[in-house]
């Protein structure tokens, strides 16, 4: 039997517990990203970029995750929160033959600025784009 979803939708946010929730998640950051004006090429990057960061989250952490948008000084940040360790950035993008270990290295080519912040409890991946 497949795991059941149970993803919390908010206005500036959503949680995500199953692979079966990542096709919402895409949905939900397309949509706000929109509405807080990020141009719409840009948006297919972001819904990547997020996509990748959530399905680590899935792949490598228990318990699920949350994204949060929101607009600032004519920037979209985009928060990716789970309870998995830190996250290291600033790697090469690996071989053409290798078999795993792209995301990170897509997310942070295809973002202004990636950071990540080590909070009590969670780890945060903070994406930014300029709208």
């Amino acid at each position: 039997m497949p795991e059941q979803s149970v993803s919390t939708v908010t206005a500036d946010g959503m949680a995500y517990h199953v692979p079966d929730d990542l096709r919402e998640v895409r949905a939900f950051v397309c949509a706000r990203a929109l509405a807080l004006g990020l141009p719409p090429q840009r948006v297919e990057l972001l819904a990547l970029a997020v996509s990748e960061l959530a399905t680590n989250t899935l792949q490598h952490t228990t318990g699920g995750g949350r994204v949060r948008l929101r607009a600032e000084a004519a920037q979209l940040l985009c928060d990716v929160v789970d309870q998995g360790p830190s996250r290291s950035f600033g790697r090469a993008m690996p071989a053409a033959d290798a078999v795993r270990g792209r995301g990170l290295a897509i997310v942070e080519q295809i973002c202004d600025e990636v950071a990540v912040l080590n909070q009590p409890g969670e780890t945060v991946v903070r994406i930014r784009l300029a709208l």
